[in-house]
């Protein structure tokens, strides 16, 4: 995917002048997803959870390349073939001679964020493949031609007017249809999909590398429908999705459950050992760099590896719920985007979007594995100063900040000066204006904090009960 994450600021201007509605659907979606994360974690002693899973995760790390090669050698064991891709060209190249032994005209596709990284979907089109997103929810922005705005629901963004009018063009269906309706008539079309499909794609959520399981978590039935029904299944995998053991899939599948919807456990779990009777005859699982192992070696910013893709972070954040994710540019947006856009594109492609928070912390409390996103936003920050990429104005404007607020005297002087300018002005005052923009008019109240602080001085006295 080409990623257009240093236009971040135009874009989330854009799309809140433009499209209002996105501001309401994404809101109302996202704190539905937050809600029942809450009561989730409260079922459980979730900071009890978070703790291991962090040490689990931290464990794979640090080891990586011990777990890498235990899983290559127990899937080729269960009769899996293993490919390696540094980058999404060798990702192609593996998919690209796939299609070609196979004659494949006509592709399956579950929801992975990492198939949306490498650009598969324009790979397979460009081979003459027809490929079907299977997941209701990519299926709706594979009509529309939009990329997903969410980890989890890739079309939040979306009323479901904008839905009833998508399948009234497309299928014509009245206006006014109902979900179930509208479901039905996807249902159908997806249904010969998976009947006549000759590969099925997939991602994973996590991939045991002590038996070389690929495990997909899922609410549709589609994950399971793609990788069983095809003759061919490929599995593309971050190389950070691994896990050591067997047994850590009884705190992952449910942790990782909790706090993407609220769940105890995903509707349908699916434990792939690799091709056998009844299922597919081939299956090829790809692991994937792309960045990853760089991002491994930045001792600030390899925690961001711990990532369940979950996306708990984009439910929390205030931010986030404004615009939701188109306007971050790439693959991964909200507050994990911010953290590890940077990592897997550069810091010059993605700078503005570690500046895309509130430094609220909602986003630590809601990740499941303890990904200290508020410290690592300072520090991509940081280094986006030190490499001059943030405008000079705003330096500018908090060295002579720093200056007022260190002198009383120049403090009060322009507290005075800046409580006598209309509020009008403010609009186009430079240092005010990247406030205002995006917010009302600033209303200063009738008094300084330093005189109302003067004045109760002045009223309160030792022992009146004040």
């Amino acid at each position: 995917m080409r990623a257009k994450a240093r236009l971040y600021p135009k874009e989330a201007a854009r799309l809140l002048k433009e499209r209002p509605g996105v501001r309401r659907a994404v809101t109302g979606a996202t704190l539905h997803f937050e809600r029942n994360r809450l009561r989730a974690y409260g079922e459980v002693d979730i900071e009890a959870w978070r703790a291991r899973a962090k040490a689990v995760k931290d464990h794979v790390l640090s080891h990586l390349d011990r777990y890498l090669e235990l899983a290559e050698r127990k899937l080729r064991e269960n009769g899996a073939t293993v490919h390696w891709a540094e980058t999404p060209e060798e990702a192609h190249r593996v998919l690209r001679d796939v299609v070609t032994r196979h004659g494949v005209r006509r592709a399956v596709k579950a929801k992975s964020m990492l198939t949306e990284e490498l650009g598969v979907n324009p790979l397979l089109e460009s081979l003459g493949v027809e490929v079907y997103e299977t997941d209701l929810g990519e299926y709706l922005i594979q009509l529309l031609g939009e990329p997903p705005s969410h980890i989890v629901g890739p079309a939040i963004h979306l009323s479901l007017e904008e839905i009833q009018r998508l399948f009234h063009d497309r299928f014509g269906t009245p206006l006014d249809a109902s979900p179930e309706a509208l479901a039905a008539v996807a249902r159908r079309t997806l249904r010969e999909a998976f009947l006549t499909a000759e590969l099925g794609i997939s991602g994973a959520n996590f991939l045991v590398a002590e038996t070389g399981t690929l495990a997909l978590m899922e609410n549709e039935g589609n994950i399971r429908l793609s990788t069983s029904l095809p003759k061919v299944h490929v599995a593309f995998v971050g190389i950070e999705k691994l896990l050591p053991r067997f047994q850590d899939l009884a705190l992952f599948l449910p942790l990782t459950a909790r706090a993407a919807t609220g769940q105890r456990l995903a509707t349908f779990v699916s434990l792939i050992q690799g091709p056998g009777e009844g299922g597919p005859e081939e299956v090829h699982v790809v692991f994937v760099d792309h960045g990853r192992t760089a991002l491994l070696h930045d001792p600030e910013a390899w925690e961001t590896l711990r990532c369940l893709r979950c996306g708990a972070c984009l439910n929390a954040c205030p931010v986030y719920r404004q615009t939701g994710g188109h306007p971050y540019g790439y693959v991964y947006s909200g507050p994990i985007g911010a953290v590890l856009d940077p990592g897997l594109l550069g810091l010059e492609e993605a700078y503005p979007l570690p500046y895309a928070s509130t430094l609220c912390g909602a986003c630590y409390e809601a990740c499941p594995v303890k990904i200290p996103i508020p410290k690592l936003l300072l520090a991509w920050r940081r280094r986006a100063v030190e490499a001059g990429l943030s405008p000079r104005l705003e330096g500018a404007a908090l060295k002579a900040f720093r200056k007022v607020m260190e002198s009383p005297a120049l403090y009060r002087l322009f507290s005075r000066a800046l409580r006598g300018v209309p509020l009008g002005a403010q609009e186009i005052l430079p240092l005010l204006k990247a406030w205002t923009e995006g917010r009302g008019p600033l209303k200063p109240s009738p008094k300084p904090f330093h005189q109302l602080w003067r004045e109760l001085e002045g009223e309160w006295t030792p022992g009146n009960g004040s």
